[in-house]
């Protein structure tokens, strides 16, 4: 039986690593030194951790930079600092630490038979399918997610935007917006003008933390001038991974402006984040969110990815909801299944994990602030894990309907929308494992 405690954890002190030894707490709180001293390949690792980690801890990150990582490596001094964060790391340590996991990915980590489901793709949830305008997915009936930029402050390994976001790596060249930016946001704007059906508006990319705080207002102004629009919430995993971006007196100001603006016109103003740890909830991070709430922001909400080794407990999910809601004032609001990119399968958890989960955590938490499990389905969209029309757990295929369709594919066919998940293929019973195999042999042999 889970037993709550409430804990307030420390800011890590990141004089541990060697290489922060000297760093002042000014520095530290100062977004620019963050931005400049992120780590960006193996080699600055080694310079920031000194000896702490062993040379075979290097090579197998490496190998795993030069052989499977579809992300290219990018971690703030902040992200970096979570990590084993009460003693200097080891690489036993490292090894074990959720936030590691899933991003500073190892060779080691990947699954050495199934690296990629034969069902994974690049664009798995098919987003650039339902473009209403380059980086403007309509896909649900009354919202849409407006890709405004394609990079990040950081990079997480199992970035479901794999296909756009960062720069490319030896695994995966990126696709690359085609139309300026100003004319791409002028083309958001203008279709969202003319759909008043639309009246939610996610603001993303990539992570609005890294826009410009100037160019970030002046599109949001815009947004706030169509009257259909009555929610935007913006998406930036930099409030957990950079809290010193929205600590920063000028995006404060900034936000407060907008939110003014915002109440005046009745429309809901509100930030999404990206935490799978409690340990990640640090003060830095609670400050950021309260000062959030305090300029203005209607919720700060919290969108978590269920990965194995770093969250596939109840107990886990537990310690993180609390974290958020008692320290930050976060409300946990999703957790997803992994999306089915390559490289993933040691990430993703089966279905009746997830189930299991959801019917653990259920209870401990108030009702407004229980977390969500989901599992977002190709063309379908974002279902309750207990919503499967059929579950065969021996192949591990799940199937799912919708009453709607995306509202810019044209497809002829009436009736529901259908959609197919799939478990990771370990985690399947032999028999399963051995159908998989068979596919597997046929789909090489009818190259």
């Amino acid at each position: 039986m889970y037993q709550y405690t409430h804990s307030v954890r420390p800011e890590p002190d990141w004089r541990r690593f060697p290489g922060w030894a000297a760093v002042s707490a000014g520095e530290w709180a100062d977004v620019q030194w963050q931005r400049a001293h992120c780590v960006k390949s193996v080699r600055q690792l080694a310079q920031v951790c000194g000896g702490l980690l062993d040379d075979g801890f290097y090579a197998d990150l490496q190998r795993d930079r030069e052989e499977a990582a579809t992300m290219s490596l990018l971690l703030p001094p902040q992200v970096l600092n979570s990590m084993v964060p009460d003693e200097p790391p080891s690489a036993k340590a490292m090894l074990a630490d959720p936030v590691r996991r899933y991003m500073l990915p190892v060779f080691s980590d990947r699954d050495p038979d199934w690296p990629s489901h034969p069902h994974a793709s690049r664009d798995s949830l098919h987003e650039a399918e339902m473009w209403a305008v380059e980086g403007l997915t309509h896909r649900y009936p009354t919202k849409v997610l407006a890709e405004i930029v394609s990079t990040c402050p950081q990079y997480c390994g199992h970035c479901t935007r794999m296909d756009l976001v960062g720069p490319s790596t030896p695994q995966v060249a990126k696709y690359r917006f085609a139309q300026r930016g100003e004319d791409r946001l002028d083309r958001m704007l203008a279709y969202l003008a003319a759909t008043p059906s639309v009246r939610d508006v996610v603001v993303s990319g990539g992570d609005v933390a890294n826009v410009p705080w100037p160019r970030l207002e002046a599109f949001l102004r815009r947004l706030l001038e169509i009257e259909s629009v009555r929610d935007i919430r913006l998406a930036t995993k930099a409030l957990v991974a950079l809290p010193q971006h929205w600590l920063a007196e000028r995006v404060l100001d900034g936000i407060a402006r907008i939110a003014a603006t915002a109440r005046s016109r009745g429309v809901g103003l509100a930030v999404h984040t990206h935490a799978n740890a409690a340990q990640q909830v640090t003060p830095l991070v609670s400050g950021a969110a309260r000062a959030l709430l305090d300029r203005g922001v209607r919720d700060v909400r919290n969108q978590g990815v269920l990965m194995r080794g770093v969250n596939d407990s109840a107990a886990a999910v537990l310690d993180l909801c609390f974290a958020l809601l008692d320290n930050a004032g976060i409300t946990p609001y999703y957790f997803y299944l992994c999306d089915m990119i390559p490289h993933a399968e040691h990430w993703r958890v089966p279905l009746h994990t997830a189930q299991r989960i959801q019917d653990g955590i259920m209870g401990f938490l108030p009702g407004f602030a229980t977390p969500r499990l989901v599992c977002d389905v190709p063309y379908v969209g974002k279902r309750w894990v207990h919503q499967a029309a059929s579950y065969d757990r021996m192949r591990g295929v799940s199937r799912w309907t919708s009453e709607y369709r995306a509202q810019v594919l044209t497809v002829d066919e009436s009736g529901p929308t259908a959609g197919t998940y799939y478990d990771p293929i370990d985690s399947l019973p032999p028999e399963g494992r051995l159908w998989w195999s068979r596919q597997r042999d046929e789909l090489a042999a009818a190259r």
